[in-house]
């Protein structure tokens, strides 16, 4: 499960640097930067939930042992 969700947060990662080269900075919300934006901000939140999942997996493993 470690390496399965380390893949998942490197695919997300990879997203939100991908999106992120997109973004067209001098009229952000204009066009694909704004879509570029909502894959950023997707990918984050991604991110962080896969983050808070393998923190309880290992609050679960310590409460076991």
């Amino acid at each position: 499960m470690k390496i399965f969700t380390a893949f998942l947060m490197l695919i997300a990662l990879g997203l939100v640097v991908f999106n992120l080269t997109l973004i067209n900075f001098k009229s952000p919300l204009k066009g694909d930067s704004m879509i570029a934006l909502i894959g950023v901000s997707a990918s984050l939140c991604a991110l962080f939930i896969l983050l808070i999942f393998r923190m309880s997996k290992k609050i679960e493993e310590k409460l076991k042992n």
